[in-house]
């Protein structure tokens, strides 16, 4: 990818780091002190081990969350990896209103249903953070 030379707000700029800080303390909490958490989340019909997914998304969590604090000249096209990585991840926040299991406090369906909304905004957040959508916008 080319140089990227569209420039961000300050709140654009505390918007991403915040979000890399976040997505990387979630990916550290993928490989430790979350671990049974997050398979909460792992969708039953996945054909792979529950276990290395939880793994395998923790790995890239830290490095997309690392990508975002520190890869701040390529931030929109790591707004949109890490854009379609919320997208992919999503069905594991169906699955766990689905298959009603409770992780992370929620512990009910009201309160399952309450969080999804907020992938989503999350999406939003990477990226406008990262001014990847406005970027896409001036292209088009």
């Amino acid at each position: 990818m080319s140089n990227e030379i569209n420039k961000t707000s300050k709140a654009q700029t505390a918007g991403r780091i915040i979000l890399g800080l976040f997505i990387s303390l979630a990916g550290i909490g993928h490989l430790t002190f979350q671990r049974q958490e997050f398979l909460a989340q792992v969708p039953p019909w996945l054909p792979i081990e529950p276990d290395l997914v939880v793994v395998l998304s923790g790995i890239i969590e830290i490095l997309l969350g690392v990508s975002l604090l520190f890869l701040a000249k390529y931030r929109t096209t790591v707004g949109w990896v890490v854009a379609a990585f919320f997208v992919a991840v999503f069905p594991g926040n169906i699955a766990q209103l689905v298959e009603h299991r409770d992780a992370f406090g929620l512990n009910s369906d009201l309160l399952r249903w309450i969080r999804l909304p907020f992938q989503p905004l999350l999406i939003l957040l990477a990226l406008w953070s990262t001014g990847a959508w406005s970027s896409w916008r001036k292209k088009g």
